[in-house]
């Protein structure tokens, strides 16, 4: 297999070219990016389909090892129709950015630099969430003094019961006083107008 020289340097040069417009912030630019890309890539497709033969047709003289290889000219052909749609796309995208805002450079966002900043670590979402999460305490205790029933302590016979409530303990008597209607430790309301 015999590599032709002067391809792979236009294919070198053309990806380097692709490569450093692809990454501008003029649409443009990007779109002869691609274009240069895409070219690069069908002299890359070419220069595998190794020695061009003599040619794809058949004829009785011509032996089996001189035909040419048509599977690359096969993918080039597709390659040509993608490009040629992507580069469509493209320009259309250039027009309209034109039109709204008279420029064809991509700008930056806000809002996705402010998402960058945000650290990943959430304070409301990634915290341990505390088994009690009612504001109002558990008032039913079981005959332990430890687990959850449907019978309150007082009436079980448990004196004395506590209830954790965060990081405090409170008396389960207590708690359920503030559970029922008419509690003590609620001040009763005041007339609307502020008359008392």
């Amino acid at each position: 297999m015999s590599v032709n020289l002067t391809l792979l340097t236009v294919m070198g040069a053309l990806y380097a070219c692709g490569i450093y417009l692809i990454l501008e912030r003029s649409l443009t630019r990007v779109l002869l990016g691609l274009m240069m890309l895409t070219n690069a890539t069908n002299l890359l497709i070419l220069t595998t389909g190794g020695y061009a033969g003599l040619a794809p047709l058949f004829s009785q003289g011509t032996g089996p090892g001189e035909y040419n290889d048509p599977l690359p000219q096969a993918l080039i052909l597709t390659s040509i129709v993608i490009s040629f749609a992507v580069t469509a796309f493209m320009l259309g995208l250039i027009y309209r950015t034109w039109v709204l805002a008279r420029e064809d450079e991509i700008q930056d966002d806000a809002e996705d630099r402010r998402v960058a900043k945000t650290p990943s670590f959430d304070v409301e979402d990634d915290s341990v969430i505390p088994v009690e999460t009612s504001e109002f305490p558990l008032t039913m205790i079981g005959g332990d003094g430890d687990a959850i029933s449907n019978t309150p302590a007082g009436a079980a016979g448990a004196s004395g019961a506590t209830v954790k409530v965060g990081d405090h303990k409170l008396e389960a008597a207590e708690t359920a006083s503030e559970e029922q209607p008419g509690s003590l430790n609620v001040a009763a309301p005041k007339q609307e107008g502020g008359r008392q």
